[in-house]
């Protein structure tokens, strides 16, 4: 059991089922996935991995279930298939560790006839074949059909090896489609060796019987300590499982995220939301990696009241930033950790004084631009807490002095804190771009979806200088076969300069368009655009860089 030490009062029984006893006690509600376990998160791949391995004869490893009376909150779906209720008054067995295993197997092996079969990911992962012919495959052995077109005929659907009906009826089949008496034959064997695989595969099964709720999560959260680990998040929601009611922390914070997403502003990250929580309940330490047993004792007692908090606060969070910062989308926020102290600033001050919003805002584009929260370690960011902490009671103040902004970034890079703070700054600056035909063009909602394709390169020869920087970058809808560097040199011989001044373009760029000098093109509207930003950065009282542009670092979350 992966060195889980022995928990009084549990008794531990191993034993080996066959696997189609351990999907038909899925079948009939007996074997049950609890809701502290995290959600199925194989991908495609490792289930046909897991086919592979088993028609090999290699072992799967151990489930471990636990066997109580007690009636706990559980998914009603295991594999994309509903499940009937949990047998009342009768002992059910929860797993505690092989959820993606058994999901994967129940959902392909008890796959419904009738279940949706399209080219959507959740539709055919679900649908696993094996192809019959030799020649159908290479290494591992089984397929997903992603195709809208006719499964081929000698590609076994593993969802008929346990049914025998369903079995027969696809050897059938094969009589029909195949060639020759001998051929069919053939097929018909290799279809029947590989359902008896199936049918005769022996799973591993420990057993736990008796013991308390807390203590079968505490063996489920040492034993997910190891392998493919579970987020932070995940881990001490189970470890907080029934603290707060019927839902998950996990299912709340869900939530929470989906309200913030619903008022427009997209999707703040659930670390984010997690270590406000945290934050909220008292913890500063929020992100440690070390004891989640410890961590979730000593906050479960808060969580709930953190939990209402955090979604209250949120709200008020994303009204400051919109509303004051002129922050339109959570994915612009140069930094998470703003949104977790801003939510620390909101929740300990009695009174939001005019004179703070100030200072925050201030705060907000300084250590944007600055760079502050770059490769923040678990003791700075407990700092970055407590200071909040102290400003938010009148105690203390946000003194950022000697920060000095970055310089303009020299490539666009959405992963770039300072390239986020341009374009803050950029879509503020220029709020009504105008295309060609003099139309406007809506960039928050193109930002929403399409990232960094919104901002559309000037210059699109490969090779050329400085091409990576965000002044090759606009935002312009064009004709078909129209480029916006031919757009550009467009307006400017018509002279309409409205449009141009919409997007920060000058003339006297342009005239290096004309002549293809396309790395002074660059550099002169870098010049004009970098010029434009440092008037904003010094009128914040922010000290400016030392030179005009500079290597824009990878440093978000």
């Amino acid at each position: 059991m992966g060195g889980v030490e022995v928990v009084k009062d549990i008794s531990v029984v191993p034993e080996v089922h066959f696997l189609e006893q351990v999907l038909e006690r899925i079948l009939q509600g007996e074997l049950r996935v609890p809701k502290f376990q995290r959600p199925f998160l194989w991908r495609p791949d490792q289930m046909l991995q897991l086919f592979d391995s088993m028609e090999r004869g290699y072992p799967m490893g151990s489930l471990l279930i636990w066997e109580t009376t007690m009636q706990l909150e559980s998914l009603d779906t295991i594999g994309g298939r509903n499940i009937p209720p949990a047998p009342t008054g009768a002992k059910v067995a929860y797993v505690l560790d092989g959820h993606q295993r058994l999901s994967t197997l129940f959902g392909v092996l008890h796959r419904l006839a009738d279940a949706p079969q399209s080219t959507q990911q959740e539709d055919w992962m679900w649908w696993v074949y094996r192809p019959l012919a030799r020649s159908a495959h290479d290494g591992v052995r089984y397929r997903h059909w992603k195709s809208g077109e006719t499964v081929p005929g000698n590609f076994l659907p593993m969802r008929s090896v346990l049914g025998t009906l369903d079995f027969l009826e696809y050897a059938r089949r094969l009589s029909d489609i195949s060639d020759s008496r001998e051929e069919a034959d053939r097929l018909t064997t290799e279809s029947e060796r590989i359902a008896k695989r199936v049918k005769n595969y022996k799973v591993s099964v420990v057993r736990m019987e008796g013991g308390t709720l807390q203590q079968a999560i505490e063996v489920f959260s040492r034993i997910n300590s190891s392998g493919q680990k579970m987020r932070p998040d995940q881990m001490v929601s189970a470890l907080t499982y029934g603290t707060i009611g019927p839902e998950t922390l996990s299912d709340k914070m869900e939530e929470i995220k989906g309200r913030v997403a619903g008022s427009g502003f997209g999707e703040i990250p659930i670390m984010t939301i997690f270590q406000t929580v945290l934050a909220l309940s008292g913890e500063e330490d929020v992100q440690r990696d070390t004891s989640w047993e410890t961590m979730a004792r000593k906050v479960q007692g808060h969580l709930s009241a953190a939990v209402e908090d955090t979604d209250r606060i949120l709200q008020e969070v994303v009204e400051f930033l919109r509303d004051e910062v002129r922050v339109p989308l959570a994915r612009l926020v140069p930094y998470n950790i703003q949104i977790l102290l801003l939510a620390v600033f909101f929740h300990f001050s009695d009174k939001v004084e005019a004179e703070q919003r100030a200072k925050l805002r201030n705060w907000f584009w300084t250590t944007s631009l600055a760079g502050t929260f770059a490769g923040a370690t678990t003791t700075q960011v407990r700092n970055f807490i407590q200071q909040m902490k102290a400003f938010a009671r009148g105690m203390g103040g946000l003194n950022y002095s000697g920060e000095r902004a970055r310089a303009f970034p020299g490539r666009f890079d959405l992963r770039s804190a300072r390239v986020r703070a341009y374009l803050l700054w950029d879509l503020q600056t220029f709020p009504e771009r105008k295309n060609l035909d003099g139309s406007t063009t809506n960039v928050l909602e193109q930002l929403a979806t399409a990232h960094s394709e919104t901002y559309r390169h000037i210059i699109t020869q490969s090779g050329v200088p400085g091409a990576s920087s965000p002044a090759n970058r606009i935002v312009m809808r064009t004709p078909p076969g129209v480029s916006i560097r031919q757009a550009l040199i467009k307006l400017a011989e018509e002279g309409r300069i409205d449009i141009l001044d919409s997007h920060g373009v000058s003339l006297a760029s342009i005239e290096h368009l004309k002549v293809d000098e396309f790395t002074e093109f660059i550099l002169a509207r870098q010049h004009e655009v970098a010029a434009r930003e440092r008037q904003f950065i010094e009128s914040l009282g922010i000290e400016s860089a030392d030179k005009e542009a500079g290597e824009a670092d990878i440093d978000t979350e």
